[in-house]
């Protein structure tokens, strides 16, 4: 397949950033979005911290009749998709409106606006629910808003594949891309720090019940004890590159070089979970032998039998300490679908800048035979980058991000 998609504009939205270069500087420099909860008191709750986004006014970004129709995922997930179209230099209504598409991954879907309404529901009665329940919080809404507000009728849908879905639905959109739909918005942006939210996520058993937000998310490290759920994530603009080229596109960032995805086998199996299949994979996808990979975007989930799997697979692949790996997760918290998207803008990033953010508040243990940056950024010229994505229930994906061409 010779058709190549490529990377031209980015949007995010982060804990510790709104905005690209905002989230990139701070990035860079360690700094951390992760802090106690204030969207609800979670006092009474197991798990305290959280990655919050402060500072996000959906008014000063959205016009008023889309406020009450939408939860904050969405506010987010437009606003993110408009900076990322203002980054590529793309109008969208100066091209043919099914030239264009928008595929995102989505992990919970509205939680916030469906509590809300369940709360009117049981409170006040059913004729205080909103129409807008019907849609707000369903898991296709962030693709359905993002393609009404842009004129883009091109082919769009939604993957739920929990922290792998980000690049489930990056890799979907490079399908469509080589079927010949020449711009794709895709990445994905989650948000669900409410009770409600945060009563689903504590079934998982997988959030961090330390209240000292340096010492609560430590992936690869002898104390790590669970990871710290955030809001937030990124879109991105993916176009065929001859597009992108005859558009005299300001910048391409990178390109979507190869995807795969595995699914693990039941615990009780006796087969080994599918990690390292999902990168050898994902590296012949891409033709690209380990060798030539510069950096690893590690799924960091920050609890030791998860960490085993992950660290092992590397050192198998790449050998013992043989790339760089980094989880810059650490200062935002995972954002679920949203986390690997924004893992791949800040691969582009890396490209870009030929520099590798650090991996922060992380002691790497001695049990793990991987070169993790930590402290400081890591300059280094990346060439390609990989991106690793385990959601919850077995789901394994990894995307390739090469330079751009010449």
């Amino acid at each position: 397949m010779n058709v190549s998609t490529v990377v031209t504009g980015l949007g995010i939205a982060a804990p510790n950033g709104l905005g690209l270069e905002e989230y990139w500087s701070a990035t860079l420099a360690g700094r951390s979005g992760i802090g106690p909860v204030s969207r609800f008191d979670a006092s009474s709750y197991p798990a305290r911290l959280a990655g919050e986004i402060d500072g996000f006014v959906a008014e000063d970004h959205l016009p008023g009749r889309l406020l009450p129709q939408t939860d904050r995922m969405t506010q987010l997930a437009l606003v993110a998709a408009g900076w990322a179209l203002d980054d590529a230099g793309v109008v969208p209504g100066d091209l043919p409106e099914y030239d264009m598409g928008v595929i995102t991954a989505s992990h919970s879907g509205g939680f916030e606006f469906g509590q809300n309404e369940l709360r009117a529901l049981w409170s006040k009665g059913g004729k205080y629910v909103s129409a807008y329940q019907s849609f707000a919080w369903f898991y296709a809404v962030n693709s359905g808003q993002i393609s009404i507000r842009n004129g883009m009728r091109g082919p769009s849908g939604v993957v739920v594949s929990d922290q792998a879905g980000g690049l489930d639905a990056l890799a979907q959109a490079r399908r469509q891309i080589r079927k010949g739909t020449p711009l794709i918005v895709s990445g994905a942006v989650d948000a669900s720090i409410c009770p409600w939210g945060w009563v689903a996520q504590l079934a998982s058993d997988r959030l961090s019940h330390g209240d000292v937000p340096e010492r609560a998310y430590l992936p690869f490290d002898d104390s790590a004890a669970g990871h710290v759920a955030g809001e937030g994530g990124a879109l991105l603009v993916l176009e065929e590159e001859s597009h992108a080229r005859a558009r005299d596109a300001r910048r391409i960032y990178g390109r979507i070089a190869g995807h795969a995805a595995t699914f693990d086998p039941p615990r009780d199996s006796g087969r080994a979970p599918a990690v390292q299949t999902v990168i050898d994979q994902a590296l012949a996808d891409a033709a690209v032998t380990a060798e030539e990979v510069d950096v690893v975007f590690a799924d960091a989930a920050g609890l030791p039998g998860l960490d085993r799997v992950e660290a092992e697979a590397i050192s198998k692949v790449f050998g013992p300490r043989g790339v760089p790996v980094t989880a810059p997760k650490t200062m935002t918290g995972r954002l679920y679908s949203g986390s690997a998207p924004l893992d791949v803008a800040t691969a582009c990033l890396s490209i870009r800048d030929a520099v590798i953010p650090p991996t922060v508040h992380t002691s790497p243990s001695g049990r793990y035979d991987i070169d993790l940056v930590t402290g400081a950024p890591r300059e280094a010229t990346v060439r390609y980058a990989l991106v690793i994505a385990r959601g919850y229930g077995g789901f394994n994906s990894a995307v390739v991000v090469g330079a751009p061409h010449g």
